[in-house]
């Protein structure tokens, strides 16, 4: 997968664009760079600290993505408290709130950026949140780290060579699910449930890519907004058509929505198939996981959830730490072992940098060879080189089976 993204520039970043045309490198704060590493961009950074911002729907309709930060935070104090930091460095980290609103997005960004001088923005979540500041902070040089999303544009690493995402990408997504359904129902009829933006088409179109020419076939399809308050219009009229297969490409709110109408409907009996961004534990447990028996997503990281994997070193690693710098964060949500992963990412790929400035870290993270994150499945490593911004490029599809999700078949590389 190697898919040069077009560049789309949301109203709030021009209007930011246009605010902020004079702003440009941040003065040094420290003495973080010296020799070769001379004049490059330090603010954020000195020789004991470094200091981060993430943006993440803390409220409003996807917030159950704020267990994410959780994971972070819990990494990073672990690492501070135990391990020196990132290389003798302290790190600080910033959360914002931003309602998964863009123009909040645009409002907290400058924030962290201009008054906060935070040294990258670790992680924004959401395509059309990160859309709406990406350009900003490229032109900033601020990098944008590890955006959690996987819309297929954070690939873009020549006009964006500041912004990299990390998850693998919806594209990625939507082949994997392409392949598991041309492999186990040939020919099936499938409806889809999208949301109506980037994330939903993205992974929409990759299916579709991925579907064709086979005998597996799209008979029905609807889209929702994420203002909307609920998606059962749209599960009676994909009910109507009697596919075999329910693609549900939703956030967590509406996928427990889909999941519960679904279950309700005795007329209608789809395998459901529900995106790797909602398949946490808090998305299915509202629906009684009587109800949820046999629903197939992807997975790229270790399940906490998992009694198989209690015993795997980064696991137990994970829920010791977790209970002891996060005591109210739940073990078992996979936002949060998926926050942790990240940060985890982040430490390694910092560490990874010949220089300890801005310029560094964006040469680093797009130069990552192999790199292994303990919390990730066996055979998923993080990789990125020339005409490659794409860290992760497999899936393993997995199975609800009880009260947890269980693995199935081999690694999924879309890249091949």
């Amino acid at each position: 997968m190697r898919t040069k993204a077009i560049r789309a520039t949301g109203i709030a970043a021009a209007v930011l664009l246009a605010l902020t045309a004079c702003g440009g490198r941040g003065a040094e704060d420290g003495s973080a760079a010296q020799g070769e590493c001379k004049g490059q961009q330090t603010t954020g950074v000195t020789d004991t600290s470094i200091k981060l911002g993430g943006i993440y729907p803390l409220s409003g309709p996807a917030s159950a993505y704020g267990e994410l930060p959780k994971g972070v935070r819990a990494y990073f104090d672990y690492i501070n408290a135990e391990q020196g930091g990132i290389d003798g460095r302290q790190v600080e980290y910033l959360v914002r709130d931003d309602g998964y609103q863009p123009p909040k997005t645009v409002e907290e960004a400058r924030r962290l950026v201009e008054q906060d001088r935070v040294f990258a923005i670790f992680q924004t979540l959401g395509t059309a949140t990160s859309s709406a500041v990406w350009d900003y902070l490229n032109q900033r040089e601020v990098p944008q780290v590890f955006v959690a999303g996987g819309a297929t544009k954070w690939g873009d690493g020549t006009e964006h060579p500041w912004t990299i995402g990390w998850q693998p990408s919806y594209r990625s997504e939507g082949r994997a699910f392409a392949q598991f359904l041309q492999r186990e129902r040939p020919n099936a009829t499938v409806a889809v449930l999208y949301q109506n933006d980037d994330f939903g088409k993205d992974l929409r179109a990759s299916f579709t890519e991925g579907i064709a020419g086979s005998g597996v076939r799209v008979v029905a399809e609807q889209s929702y907004e994420v203002t909307d308050p609920t998606v059962e219009p749209q599960l009676r009229n994909l009910a109507a058509s009697k596919a075999d297969v329910l693609l549900n490409f939703t956030t967590p709110k509406f996928a427990t929505q889909a999941l519960a109408a679904d279950a309700r409907n005795t007329d209608w009996n789809p395998l459901a198939v529900v995106s790797t961004v909602s398949n946490a534990l808090s998305t299915l447990k509202p629906v009684g996981f009587e109800n949820v028996q046999g629903v197939v997503s992807a997975a790229f990281t270790k399940d906490p959830s998992d009694p198989q994997q209690a015993q795997d070193p980064a696991v137990r690693l994970y829920k010791e730490k977790l209970a002891k710098y996060a005591p109210g964060a739940d073990p078992t949500n996979q936002f949060t072992a998926v926050g942790w992963a990240a940060a985890d990412s982040f430490r390694k790929t910092m560490a990874a940098a010949t220089c300890p400035t801005r310029e560094g870290l964006r040469d680093a993270m797009h130069k990552l060879s192999n790199v292994g994150v303990d919390m990730l499945l066996p055979g998923v490593t993080l990789n990125t080189g020339p005409g490659d911004a794409f860290p992760m490029e497999a899936l393993q599809i997995q199975r609800f089976e009880g009260d947890h999700w269980v693995r199935t078949g081999d690694i999924i590389d879309t890249s091949k």
